[in-house]
Formats: structure tokens, sequence, C-alpha cells
């Protein structure tokens, strides 16, 4: 069962991680063949069995661990920390292994220092490795955690970014605007639409722009607050509720979330050419204009409003609209 899952594993893998697995192919190969040059098998009844059964099964067992590793993780620096600590322990304990079938002279040093050095060198790099898995995790969940806000819908999920949609946005405004109301607090909602999106979609295909949404989806949840809830609203226009927020902060955030925007270099999957958008951003408060109380649609409009005219600013605006 190990071995066919071995197999599997090692197929499926191979053109991602292949150096990795050849790098150590090769080094368990050398530590082989040096064994067998420098000591001399030992007699049959000289054999720990016990010895033979656990140490192998711990190099097997650090193998299988590397193999599940490659297997379920990309290239990056937190699967290189994985792989080079994990191939560390896994080569002591083949050379451990390889003691109980072979009898080295005393001048043979390098036999310890494989054995007692590399385990220690790779307990140490996984351990790294794993804390860097943990922070990495950390930060997926505290995405999830901001996109979900506690009462998330699935029935109103975006299919394409994951995202709340424009139904649950209304309903979440509506229980804001109440909560904002009882408790004297501000509420700030930012639409952010991408320029010139069509102009990619006819360009790069539907598919390509799907995938562009997405990851400025992921993208600005990056560049959000705790309390704070993103939705896509229609299209390539995205909406962000910030609780108790003044004028001043809403803003603040706008412009750092359309600046990361303007940096963002989107990388398509055919050639991988970068492609590199901006976006304009319309702000309403609630509460700041004489009319009172502020309904879900007032907010949306004036923000709508506010969006339009900025966009309106913008180098061919009118032929992009056209």
């Amino acid at each position: 069962m190990i071995c066919r899952l071995i197999v599997g594993l090692t197929r499926s893998m191979l053109k991602l991680h292949q150096w990795k697995l050849l790098v150590l192919a090769l080094a368990a190969n050398v530590t082989l063949i040096a064994s067998l040059a420098q000591g001399d098998s030992k007699r049959w009844a000289q054999i720990n069995w016990l010895d033979v059964i656990s140490e192998g099964g711990a190099a097997l067992l650090a193998l299988v661990w590397l193999l599940l590793i490659l297997h379920s993780r990309p290239n990056g620096r937190v699967t290189q920390w994985l792989s080079i600590g994990l191939s560390c322990i896994f080569l002591a304990s083949f050379q451990d292994w390889l003691d109980e079938f072979i009898a080295f002279p005393v001048s043979a040093f390098w036999d310890h220092w494989v054995e007692s050095g590399l385990m220690p060198i790779g307990l140490g790099l996984l351990t790294f490795g794993i804390y860097h898995w943990h922070q990495e995790q950390l930060t997926i969940n505290e995405q999830l955690r901001k996109r979900e806000r506690l009462f998330r819908d699935h029935r109103g999920l975006d299919f394409i970014t994951q995202l709340n949609g424009a139904t649950y946005l209304r309903k979440l405004l509506e229980q804001e605007l109440h909560h904002s109301r009882q408790n004297n607090l501000t509420l700030a909602l930012i639409l952010i639409d991408i320029d010139f999106f069509d102009a990619t979609n006819r360009r790069y295909g539907h598919a390509e722009g799907d995938r562009l949404l997405q990851a400025l989806g992921e993208l600005i949840l990056l560049n959000i607050r705790r309390n704070d809830l993103l939705c896509r609203y229609a299209g390539d226009r995205f909406a962000l509720v910030l609780p108790n927020t003044t004028r001043s902060l809403a803003e603040t955030i706008s412009e750092e979330i359309a600046l990361a925007i303007q940096h963002f270099a989107f990388k398509t999957s055919g050639q991988g050419e970068s492609i590199f958008h901006s976006a304009s951003t319309g702000i309403a408060i609630a509460g700041d204009t004489l009319q009172q109380p502020d309904t879900t649609e007032d907010l949306l409009q004036r923000a709508t409003r506010n969006l339009l005219q900025t966009k309106e600013k913008r180098p061919n605006f009118i032929d992009q609209v056209a």
C-alpha cells in the first residue's frame, strides 16, 4: 500500500519538484556507494532486526512525509524549508539503517557525521518550515475571516471571486446602518471600479477577466482592516463596507487600495504577459447629508455618483464608455 502511494505521488509531482527528488536520490545513492566501498557487510547473526525495522521505518516515513508535502504544495520558501529538512532527516535515518548491515572502520568519521549531524539540522529546518507554514495558514484564515464576517451567506456568494454579492451587500448595509444609528457611529461605503476592464475581456477573453477579478478580490482583502467587508457589487465593481470609519480614514483606505491595484502585475495564463490596471473609487458616508436617516439605497446612490465623477476625470473615459 505504501509503495503504491509513493509511486502515485511521485508521478503527479515529477514535473513540479523533480529536481528536489533527483538531488535526494543522488545523495542517497552516494551514501550507499560510499558505505559499501568503505565498510564490510555484517554477518547474518550480527544484524539487529528490531533496529532494522525501526530505523528503516523512520527513513521510509520521512520519505513519505516529503512526498506528501511536495504533492500538496507549490514551489516557494516554505516548501523549500520543509523539503530540505525532511531530506536531511531521511538521509540521516537512511545512513543509520545502513549501519545495521555494514560495519564501518573507526576511521570512517563521516558515517557518524551523517547520522548525528544531519538529524538535528533536518529537525531544525523542518521546525523552521513548519513555523512559517503556520504563519501562512494564519494569513489565509484571516482572509477567510474577513470574507465571512461570522454570518456568511453561502447562497449569496459570487462563484468567480468567492465574495458575497449585491444581495448580501444590501442586507449587510441595512444591518450596519441600524447599528451605526443606535451607537452614534459613522459608516463608510467605498465602491471600487476597475478601469477599462472591458478592454481586457475583449483582448484576452472572459476566462482571463474572471481570473483577474478573482486576483483583485484577494488583493483588496489583503489591504483592508479586520472588521471591513468586501463584496462583489456588479461586473468589475467591488463594494467595501467600513464600520465606524470617518471620511478621512475612508479616503486613506481608498487611496491605498487604488495604489495597490495600480502596482499589481496580473500574469495571463497563456504567455504570462503582465497586465496593469487602475481603479476608480467612490465614497459615501452615512449621515453626511441633510437627509436623515440614510437608507441602503441612499448610500449606494451617493457612492455610485461619486464613483462616476471620479471616472469622468480619467483620460479616455468617454472613449472607453463608448
